[in-house]
């Protein structure tokens, strides 16, 4: 389990292949303290530390998580968020996140609006896929607010500090992003019968 709220941006260091499956190195000043086994949310995904060095770690993708989000799109030097799990003994600043992306979305439009940006996001319309405004949505991993929702859109208002220490400051238009949609809303979807 995650909250949502990035605590570094780390960067690609190196890419191998094996098989179908894909290992990302990731820089990062969190590495020293991380333990092998351990989970980590990298743009939402959640994924397993499966070696470490002082100054970078290495994770493994299957090929359904290379399918289903968009850390297939990541080459040497990009950027990417990094969330350790939460411990339940301290307080949830952002919202439950699962670290399983629903699906991918688009940034269909970007736009300043005194002092916050404004990103707006299309979707496949899916059982699953469902926002509303107040709610609360994971983008690569980071806990936000909707905004605006409608059927296969929605928006959200960043502030400064979002933008300035998340991968969202290199957000353009026409980026794919990991979408994971509220659990609480997923299960009342669920219950209701329309998912």
């Amino acid at each position: 389990m995650f909250t949502g709220i990035i605590e570094e941006v780390g960067k690609i260091r190196e890419i191998k292949e094996e098989g179908t499956n894909v290992h990302f190195a990731i820089e990062a000043k969190m590495s020293p303290e991380l333990s092998i086994d351990q989970s980590i949310a990298h743009n939402g995904t959640c994924l397993t530390v499966v070696e470490k060095a002082n100054d970078h770690y290495w994770v493994t993708a299957i090929q359904e998580t290379l399918e289903k989000t968009n850390l297939g799109d990541l080459k040497k030097n990009h950027a990417v968020n990094l969330e350790r799990g939460m411990r339940m003994n301290e307080r949830l600043d952002g919202h439950i996140v699962q670290g399983h992306v629903d699906q991918t979305g688009t940034c269909t439009k970007i736009a300043d609006r005194d002092g916050s940006t404004v990103f707006r996001f299309e979707h496949k319309q899916t059982g699953s896929g469902i926002t509303i405004g107040k709610g609360s949505i994971t983008i690569n991993g980071v806990s936000l607010t909707v905004v605006e929702s409608g059927d296969g859109y929605f928006s959200v208002a960043i502030i400064p500090y979002t933008l300035k220490h998340t991968t969202f400051h290199q957000l353009q238009k026409g980026d794919t992003v990991n979408l994971e949609f509220d659990v609480i809303g997923k299960y009342v979807q669920r219950l209701v019968g329309k998912g």
